[in-house]
């Protein structure tokens, strides 16, 4: 019987997981990663704004892995050994026949001062801290940005920032408070938003002006500092900051000798497979993968990658060549709170539909279906 090695907990190596059990009954499963948990951070937007609780989101792992049989690994990787057929973690090794690494990657903490700034995929606890320093301001200035890895273009998470930016806005107009506070959006791109498409990118310039919201865009950023965001275009006050930073790869990465990207992601080929790497595959933020400029690190992109990628270690077993790629597709809701402006873009189509009440309530009717399968 081959056994399967998924290192990661999150959309891709859960989804690595139901495909493996849905491929084959008998196929040994073992997960490593620090908490048997599933953190499911899309629905992180609605904490500071009380429609959701950490509680929420965060699911117990010990009953999905018992109903599908796999072997939990308490533990971080922390490299590879033996062409990947062994994972060194810092409580063991676990050998395999085949790997799947989907752990994620790391937020690019290089900026002076980025202490200073609550960055908002940072998980439920930074989403609470975001929530509870809202609260105790009475008034005051609110920045909210992001920026990139100049290096691998589509590591970056800029999509929630403007979720953020307007379910804030949103709550505090809700709360009759939003004329004491002035928000601010910034990021070094002229035109913010342009992997969701050009369309997207004017309906969310439209909304920020609809809102009030000001914008400081196109200036490199130079650091921040208590109640201070500063950039080649000059510095303005912030009570609160908000930015997400580009993304790179796991630091235990460094330890292996898997080929690497410019940007400090694991080198992939269309099919989900390392370069010159045998049964070893990555699936969603800790890859670099052949695709359009546009392709997102997001967590629909990450399951399509983890079903490839399965798809193709399976049958590598049994002796056949890759065949199975992934689309390249964004599929989005830009979420303001009560309503939602609907995205998606594949290479052939860019389809924008404005803020609409009905892509709200879409939005939270996925996150209840798509966690109850891990319940």
């Amino acid at each position: 019987m081959s056994r399967v090695t998924v290192i990661g907990a999150g959309f891709a190596a859960l989804t690595a997981v139901r495909k493996l059990r849905a491929a084959d009954a008998r196929v040994g499963i073992d997960l490593i990663a620090p908490k048997p948990e599933f953190v499911y951070y899309p629905g992180t937007i609605w904490i500071p704004t009380g429609l959701r609780q950490p509680e929420d989101l965060v699911v117990p792992l010990r009953p999905f892995f018992d109903r599908l049989q796999v072997r939990y690994h308490e533990g971080s990787a922390a490299g590879l050994e033996d062409a990947g057929r062994r994972v060194v973690t810092d409580r063991g090794e676990v050998s395999n026949d085949g790997l799947i690494i989907a752990c994620g990657g790391r937020f690019i903490r290089k900026l002076p001062g980025i202490e200073h700034a609550y960055l908002p995929c940072g998980g439920v606890d930074v989403a609470v801290q975001i929530r509870d320093r809202l609260a105790e301001l009475p008034v005051g200035t609110l920045a909210f940005g992001f920026a990139g890895n100049p290096k691998e273009p589509a590591a970056m998470r800029g999509g929630p920032v403007f979720e953020f930016l307007f379910g804030i806005d949103s709550f505090l107009r809700k709360l009759g408070r939003r004329d004491k506070f002035r928000l601010v959006f910034f990021t070094p791109a002229e035109k913010p938003g342009q992997r969701l498409g050009p369309k997207a990118v004017e309906g969310l310039m439209r909304e920020m002006v609809k809102r009030g919201i000001e914008t400081h865009l196109g200036h490199k950023l130079k650091g921040f500092a208590p109640g201070k965001v500063t950039t080649e275009g000059g510095e303005f006050a912030a009570d609160m900051i908000l930015f997400m930073p580009g993304m790179t790869g796991k630091q235990w990465f460094d330890n292996t000798e898997l080929p690497r990207s410019e940007g400090g992601m694991i080198k992939a080929d269309r099919f989900c497979q390392v370069d010159g790497w045998d049964r070893v595959y990555v699936a969603g933020d800790s890859g670099s993968f052949p695709g359009p400029d546009w392709m997102p690190k997001q967590a629909h992109m990450a399951d399509l990658q983890a079903s490839a990628a399965v798809a193709n270690l399976m049958d590598a077993f049994q002796g056949k060549a890759a065949s199975h790629g992934f689309k390249a597709e964004l599929v989005c809701i830009v979420d303001t709170r009560s309503s939602g402006m609907l995205v998606a873009r594949t290479p052939t189509r860019n389809i924008v539909l404005p803020n609409f009440v009905g892509f709200h309530w879409a939005k939270r009717a996925f996150e209840w279906n798509y966690l109850r399968q891990y319940r």
